[in-house]
């Protein structure tokens, strides 16, 4: 399952009055009890009687004990809001049964039994989005983590596998498209204007995978053969005037299923791969085997109503939802411990793919910064958690930047540390072992050990410590010989003071600043606490370039000058090392201007290194614009914040802010020319053309902050010539962070032109509550009382909210609205949607990271939602750990 993908934005406190009495606190379910399930489900065969207000499903379930566990007498069947309407034990009525906490529970003899449990539920009033619920006039599921118990009474856990046979019935009219996992079997016709069919999914699966869709659909159909000579039909369905835009789609899922087969050796396993696009919908995307099931905003694109960041994220989520056929599907997860398991591997491989794809620097880049923007935070949070984690109380919070991008980086480790072929080898062991198993993370260490050759005794300890590394690099020369000193440090995190050193591979180079050039890269590991690295041959000092490629996950820390990042900047031949560097020489400066510590002749030393450096970017005639573009970009102010241990976000936007302007200012000319040049070259879908609107924005991103009234003028003149969203996207996003007439009209041209597309005006409602307008709070305000705005989308929830909690200037304003926006949303919308919800709590959690004004007021909106009756679990376990 893909999360709902936040782009990064280019752009200790004394303790406070205890927190009020929490509500009774969900149980804590802890990894060390697992036991598995003591009972088999070979075979499940549910059929629906299907209706918007009002479904009837039938569930009969082949049971027989498990050999694995003792003897057990009864059979408990998880629920979530059901109450089963009948209850058949091998063919009679049964009555001793009873309900326990939600789920049905049967005394039974251990043996083979069949058991059979209606049940009927409401879809249209399933504002959850979990189980079975109706969407615009559609029937769709979402299973994953424990949505099935909304819809049946089943041993819901990922470790109980069973083929589905699944029937489904209804009004033709209202659902002339019947889709569920597997294949096809057989269709008919009812009485009364009905049809049925039938699907059945020849390959063991836990009941998270399961998915039904029923609604008025159209499909884009196209084939793929395997390696193997196998036809497999491919469908994407959509509402009927969506079809123009799954082309993209289709042609991302093709590339998928043979870079699969050619880099991994995954051979497709149906006859059929079918999509499904649905507006209504709490994350990117959903694996079920045979029958995925995705946000609109990963299916949908053309050039008028997409970005180019939009087919790259459709291109990645199709490869990511694809690739879960083997990990995840046919090697799934033995207990949700093990989520990384599937999810960081899989999101490894959907970057692999995509580096193959759009090439492997930049996207390298954009991995990293997203990493950085979310997980980073996290990991120094108090919702911080190892990639494995140890406990939780609901398994839907723990669908994090951690388990997903942390958990990728560690399987990246492995990979480097072993060489691409070696990895492949320790892969093809994996899928070999444990096809069609429940699988744990330490099966996956084990046959990387075995298949790569690696030993990873001392690896496993980053799956059970969470944290990011801190390394400490120091580089001396005597003579002819350069010293590399290195350290590592994990800082504490809640439940875990102390930590172990973990093995950290560590790619660098030392170049020679005469000749710019360097003798080669070598991979050191730092396994423990230190280490020191002599290089002989040095007759001058060096310049160390460290962790080329990110090839750890760590925070690199070091003295370095601004003259050796500055010659990095422009000599090093790895790109993200170029880009690290940059990066490093803008944030070293920031910070110490936060912190008060440069004079005013400092401030200027440094702010000429940085525009020094970037001009140079801008006029080095061998970079191409992608690369340029992302050099260009200046670092997050969350990233900023990262550096300090405790941030004043006012001081860091006025002091990044000041930073741009004075480089606008600098550069004007350079970048206006950079504008016009590349304004000639931004039409189509190449790659020159893409990395000309990615400089094209950025230059007007500087021009805005130094010479706004130009920028304003521009901006509209690049909005009324745009032939692509991005273009026009990227005009609008400048003006909406200024004032005057262009903003405004624009902002009335592009909702009007849109109206009717609502992916398009959640980017309306994103750009006006991430913009940098002094009054962006009064906007988020009245854009929730627009008439298109709604609670109860997901999708419009996250564009108009997540984007003003991702906005650093407006949601920790000194008045601290901002912190009452956000609360006042999750108090709102838990009731309704309560995974979404608890999605808004960490934002306030880095209370603790913020200075002690602002601290104060973050901290009492997490007790004004902790003293509210009635929280999910969801919500209730993001508040209680962030007070906590």
């Amino acid at each position: 399952m893909d999360i709902a993908r936040t782009p990064s934005t280019p752009d200790g406190n004394p303790e406070m009055a205890d927190a009020p009495p929490m509500p009774k606190e969900p149980p804590v379910i802890r990894r060390e009890d697992y036991t598995p399930f003591p009972w088999l489900v070979p075979v499940t065969r549910l059929e629906f009687e299907l209706g918007i207000e009002s479904t009837r499903v039938t569930c009969t379930l082949a049971i027989e004990p498990n050999p694995a566990v003792d003897g057990a007498d009864v059979l408990r069947l998880n629920g979530d809001g059901l109450e089963p309407v009948s209850v058949e034990i091998d063919g009679e009525g049964a009555s001793d049964w009873r309900m326990e906490d939600g789920d049905l529970v049967i005394p039974l003899a251990h043996e083979r039994h069949e058991v059979t449990v209606v049940t009927r539920i409401a879809p249209a009033e399933n504002s959850q989005l979990m189980g079975l619920y109706a969407s615009n006039g559609m029937l769709c599921t979402q299973c994953e983590a424990e949505g099935f118990r909304r819809i049946a009474f089943f041993p819901d856990r990922p470790d109980v596998l069973s083929t589905y046979t699944v029937r489904m019935a209804g009004p033709k009219d209202q659902f002339p498209v019947l889709l569920s996992n597997g294949n096809r079997v057989a269709t008919g016709e009812g009485e009364d204007g009905t049809h049925w069919a039938e699907w059945h999914d020849p390959w063991s699966k836990p009941s998270y995978l399961f998915a039904l869709v029923a609604g008025d659909l159209v499909a884009r159909t196209d084939s793929f053969t395997t390696m193997n000579g196998r036809a497999v039909e491919l469908n994407i369905y959509v509402r009927e005037g969506d079809l123009p835009r799954t082309q993209h789609a289709m042609e991302s899922l093709k590339k998928s299923m043979r870079w699969d087969e050619e880099t991994f050796g995954r051979e497709y396993d149906l006859d059929l791969f079918n999509i499904v696009a649905v507006g209504d919908f709490n994350m990117g995307a959903m694996e079920n085997k045979g029958l995925n099931v995705f946000n609109t905003k990963y299916v949908l694109a053309d050039p008028e109503t997409a970005t180019d960041g939009d087919y790259d994220g459709i291109e990645g989520v199709i490869a990511h939802e694809y690739f879960h056929n083997w990990s995840g599907n046919r090697v799934t997860c033995r207990d949700w411990f093990q989520l990384s398991l599937k999810e960081g591997f899989t999101v490894l491989r959907d970057q692999l793919f995509s580096q193959d794809m759009q090439g492997e620097a930049v996207k390298r880049i954009e991995d990293v910064r997203l990493l950085r923007s979310i997980q980073f935070p996290e990991d120094s949070g108090p919702l911080a958690h190892p990639i494995r984690p140890d406990s939780f109380r609901e398994i839907s919070n723990f669908y994090t930047s951690t388990i997903y991008n942390k958990g990728a980086e560690v399987i990246r480790m492995m990979r480097t540390m072993a060489g691409p072929q070696a990895f492949r080898q320790g892969t093809d062991l994996y899928f070999e072992r444990h096809d069609g198993e429940a699988a744990t993370c330490e099966d996956f260490v084990k046959a990387m050990e075995d298949g790569a050759g690696l030993d990873l005794a001392q690896f496993r300890r980053w799956y059970s410590q969470a944290g990011t590394p801190k390394v400490e690099v120091a580089l001396a020369h005597d003579g002819d010989t350069a010293t590399l000193t290195l350290g590592q440090e994990i800082p504490a995190t809640p439940g875990q003071l102390a930590k172990l050193p973990m093995p950290i591979p560590l790619k660098l180079a030392l170049f020679d600043r005469a000749t710019g050039k360097h003798r080669g890269e070598q991979l050191v590991v730092l396994d423990g606490a230190d280490k020191t690295i002599a290089f002989d041959g040095f007759a001058d000092a060096p310049v160390l370039s460290i962790n080329r490629g990110f090839s750890a996950p760590v925070s690199i820390e070091r003295a370095v000058s601004a003259d050796d990042l500055v010659f990095l900047a422009a000599h090093d031949d790895d790109a993200f090392a170029r880009y690290e560097a940059m990066q490093e020489l803008i944030v070293g400066h920031l910070v110490a201007e936060v912190g008060g510590g440069l004079s005013d002749t400092d401030r200027d030393a440094g702010r000429a290194a940085i525009g020094g450096a970037l001009e140079a970017i801008l006029a080095d005639e061998g970079l191409d614009d992608q690369m340029r573009g992302e050099l260009m970009m200046l670092p997050s102010q969350t990233y900023i914040a990262e550096q300090l241990l405790v941030s004043d976000p006012g001081r860091i936007h006025a002091a990044r802010e000041a930073l741009k302007a004075w480089l606008g200012v600098r550069l004007e000319d350079a970048l206006a020319a950079l504008h016009e040049r590349a304004s000639k070259l931004s039409d189509g879908m190449t790659a020159e053309a893409r990395g000309a609107r990615k400089v094209k924005t950025q230059a007007l991103v500087y021009l805005a902050a130094g010479s706004p009234e130009r920028a304003a003028k521009m901006a509209a003149a690049q909005y009324d010539a745009a032939t692509t969203m991005t273009d026009r996207q990227g005009a609008l996003m400048v003006l909406c962070g200024l004032d005057g007439i262009e903003r405004t009209n624009k902002l009335i041209d592009f909702y009007n032109r849109y109206r009717n597309n609502a992916l398009v005006i959640d980017k309306w409602f994103s750009l006006q509550a991430a913009s940098l307008h002094p009054a962006a709070i009064e906007h988020v305000k009245a854009l929730a009382k627009h008439p298109d705005f709604s609670l109860r989308n997901p999708n419009r929830v996250r564009s108009l909210y997540m984007a003003f909690a991702g906005n650093p200037h407006a949601f920790h304003d000194a008045s601290g609205e901002g912190y009452r926006i956000i609360a006042d949303l999750i108090l709102a919308l838990d009731p309704l949607n309560a995974q979404t919800a608890a999605r808004f709590v960490p934002p306030l959690g880095r209370w603790r990271r913020v200075e002690p004004g602002r601290a104060a007021m973050m901290r009492s909106e997490l007790e004004r939602i902790a003293a509210t009756g009635g929280l999910s679990r969801d919500t209730f376990e993001q508040v209680s750990r962030s007070l906590g």
